[in-house]
């Protein structure tokens, strides 16, 4: 597969899924809480209001859609996406859980985490199941990553998707 289409098979999943649960809890505007608000010994909420379980399940099958339709471009399975939209969504989710520890709030500022933990546990994920992730094509998302997700942020920012630009 040369470059260009894995980096899509790797990108497009991850990204739907990521972005998926901000359109979500705008149509919805009411979801309910992925950590049923539980509360640690810190004081702190495990994940807090902005991770929720529609915004989880829809984020996984946005993403594996991407890859089913993507699978007719010859570029990427059902199986693999649906890895990677669950790696996606366990990322964010993680993402949300160090926030908490550190007593950031929701929408707070975690630069590199948040445009990053997502993808990561993603990447880690597929190479675990499929073993045929190419060092390049990872260390190429992991660059490309931070400033597409800044801009696709400040993005839905701008058309009152998004609360805060980062």
């Amino acid at each position: 597969m040369e470059l260009a289409e894995s980096l899509a098979a790797i990108a497009l999943p991850c990204y739907i899924a990521n972005a998926t649960p901000v359109l979500v809890a705008k149509l919805l505007r009411r979801t309910h809480p992925l950590d049923f608000g539980l509360k640690l010994p810190d004081g702190h909420r495990l994940l807090g209001d902005g991770k929720s379980v529609e915004g989880f399940v829809s984020g996984v099958l946005a993403g594996t859609l991407m890859g089913w339709l993507l699978s007719f471009l010859g570029l990427s399975d059902v199986g693999r996406a649906f890895t990677l939209s669950v790696g996606t969504m366990m990322g964010d989710a993680l993402g949300s859980f160090f926030k908490r520890r550190l007593g950031l709030r929701r929408g707070d500022p975690a630069p590199l985490l948040d445009q990053l933990s997502f993808l990561v546990v993603a990447l880690v994920g597929y190479q675990l199941a499929y073993g045929d992730l190419s060092p390049l094509t990872a260390t190429l998302l992991l660059l490309l990553t931070p400033p597409i997700h800044l801009a696709t942020n400040y993005l839905a920012f701008r058309l009152g998707l998004k609360d805060k630009p980062w």
